[in-house]
């Protein structure tokens, strides 16, 4: 089956298992899916939608979290891991929100980049999420799996993944995509134990890479006796260490 076939029908097969376009981040506008997700960075989205509720409560918007103090935010979102990070971003980004863009986030990529601590991924979140907008595919590392493993690319980098995927599907489905995948990655297509007997796309997926650490058969794909290569030079050396220092190396016993 060609790539292309191949990855329509695995849209197909996305769709009816996910009909529905459930979130995994609860937020009620634009401002508060970019702060939820600024906050899920290395974080879970269950720990996140604990927090935010008193985070908007406390400053509802961006002019009003634009007023906090570093420590005041820190120690509300202690919570979700590298919280001084995440603060310093959050309290830039309120500031340009409110200053620059009269208290709206913006619906452009190359104006949510210009964000403190937004990238692709969430600004491409943002734009999908909130206003409907498919700039791009979210690649976090639910996709990057998924992506490797259907066969729709060969590469590890996210951005080049993106324009990977970007190429197979319609554009009116980028930010479906992402929000199946991530589902879809969390469900069935784990990243240590792939649920392969009870998936639907095992008609279409070669499985590259499964049992596999993450890219780790891209990095070596297309380059037949690499590991052997390394095995040999690493025995190589081995022997004239030894040799210099008067030894023999060890052998699996005696001749």
């Amino acid at each position: 089956m060609q790539t292309a076939d191949r990855a329509a029908r695995v849209l197909e097969l996305l769709r009816l298992r996910y009909p529905t376009r459930e979130t995994h981040l609860v937020a009620r506008n634009a401002w508060e899916l970019l702060v939820a997700t600024v906050l899920a960075a290395q974080c879970t989205d269950v720990r996140v939608n604990q927090v935010t509720p008193g985070l908007f409560g406390r400053w509802p918007g961006p002019a009003e979290l634009a007023r906090a103090t570093q420590e005041e935010l820190e120690e509300v979102i202690h919570s979700t891991g590298f919280y001084r990070n995440k603060a310093t971003n959050l309290l830039g980004a309120a500031r340009r929100v409110a200053e620059v863009h009269g208290g709206e986030v913006p619906r452009t990529m190359a104006e949510l980049v210009q964000l403190p601590g937004v990238a692709r991924k969430t600004a491409n979140v943002v734009l999908w999420g909130a206003y409907g907008i498919n700039e791009g595919i979210a690649v976090d590392t639910h996709v990057k799996r998924i992506a490797f493993r259907l066969g729709f690319t060969e590469s590890v980098d996210p951005v080049q993944i993106e324009r990977d995927l970007m190429a197979l599907f319609p554009q009116d489905a980028w930010g479906d995509v992402n929000h199946m995948l991530v589902w879809f990655g969390r469900h069935v297509c784990d990243a240590r134990a792939p649920r392969c007997g009870e998936c639907e796309m095992i008609e279409v997926c070669p499985r590259h890479g499964v049992g596999q650490k993450d890219g780790a058969a891209a990095k070596t794909r297309g380059k037949p006796g690499a590991a052997g290569a390394r095995g040999a030079g690493k025995a190589a050396r081995t022997v004239a260490a030894k040799s210099r220092k008067g030894g023999k190396p060890r052998s699996g016993g005696k001749p």
